[in-house]
């Protein structure tokens, strides 16, 4: 499914899903909230919908989300929920008086487009701001909720392609750039993304002969977030994956290579410190079987540390889509 794009945000009007903007549910999804916040919003601020469809359901449009999207920015630069709601309603500018005050190596807020947060996501899905608003919260449930929404919505390689991996990029820059602060919402929003993963991924999939496909991160790697999306898309898609995850030990990878036989080893390297060429080759090298009848696996360099590191004969996918392609076909 392709992203409504062009102003950044997604395109919610009296035309929505159901022919009258959207619910209340969908409404918090967006933003980033529980539909309890909303709902409080409306009744102790009056930032409730300014039109009505028939029946118990209420459908926001576009001008209601609007509101409630600049309710978020403000209280996100501490302003008292009254406050924001009273500039929300009425689209007054932020006065001198009303914002915090810049504190000693704080700049004063600028009016730019935010996640509510002070992260910078450019042109993103709608879902991006509400996943990083609940990150920097460290809102647990409405991050989960979100994250599930997400993968329901675009599947498991859309949603982390064109929603978890910007706004993972964005809390990096952040943490980047910020002088150590925010490393907890990193961390937060990464062990979010990973159970998110397993709950949306079906059971482990049965062993076929000849099938399996080894994913490890070589010696000194521990980034395995990638790892565990391309294995999660591997066994949606009915691939037997065995999963070793960060800084596997060159003698453990050549001895789980030797006990599976698989078809496909996928090598993840996030820097090119720890990428290792004569690993890659090593692997691909092996052997097993019976005398004339010898396989070797099919061997992938994946991630950014290989840039630059080519291996001779091995490939190396530009992304998620490509490389589980090219395993699903190796297991065939």
């Amino acid at each position: 499914m392709s992203a409504q794009r062009g102003n950044g945000e997604d395109r919610v009007g009296d035309s929505g899903p159901r022919g009258g903007g959207l619910t209340t549910g969908e409404v918090a999804r967006r933003l980033g909230v529980a539909p309890t916040t909303v709902r409080t919003w409306d009744r102790r601020y009056g930032l409730g919908p300014d039109a009505h469809t028939g029946g118990r359901h209420r459908r926001w449009t576009a001008a209601d989300m609007a509101k409630l999207e600049r309710m978020c920015a403000l209280t996100a630069t501490g302003l008292p929920p009254a406050e924001a709601a009273r500039l929300a309603r009425s689209e007054e500018p932020p006065t001198a008086r009303s914002r915090p005050a810049a504190g000693p190596g704080r700049a004063p807020t600028r009016d730019r487009s935010r996640a509510g947060s002070g992260l910078q996501l450019g042109v993103v899905r709608q879902e991006c701001r509400g996943i990083a608003r609940a990150a920097l919260r460290l809102d647990a449930a409405a991050l989960d909720d979100l994250l599930l929404a997400a993968i329901a919505e675009h599947g498991l390689v859309g949603a982390w392609t064109e929603v978890i991996v910007p706004t993972l990029q964005a809390v990096g820059r952040k943490w980047e750039t910020s002088g150590e602060r925010y490393v907890e919402v990193e961390h937060f929003l990464s062990w979010h993304v990973s159970g998110a993963l397993r709950r949306a991924t079906p059971h482990t999939v049965a062993d076929r002969p000849g099938a399996i496909t080894v994913l490890a991160c070589v010696p000194g790697e521990n980034h395995t977030l990638p790892l565990e999306v391309l294995s999660a898309a591997l066994t949606e898609r009915g691939v037997p994956v065995r999963m070793f995850g960060g800084a596997l030990p060159v003698e453990s990878l050549v001895a789980a290579v030797r006990r599976t036989g698989p078809a496909a080893v996928g090598l993840w390297a996030q820097s090119r410190a720890t990428a290792s060429r004569p690993l890659a080759q090593h692997v691909a090298a092996m052997e097993w079987g019976v005398r004339g009848a010898r396989r070797r696996p099919v061997v992938l360099t994946l991630g950014p540390g290989w840039a630059g590191q080519a291996v001779a004969g091995l490939a190396r996918p530009s992304g998620l889509a490509e490389a589980v392609a090219a395993l699903e076909s190796s297991a065939r």
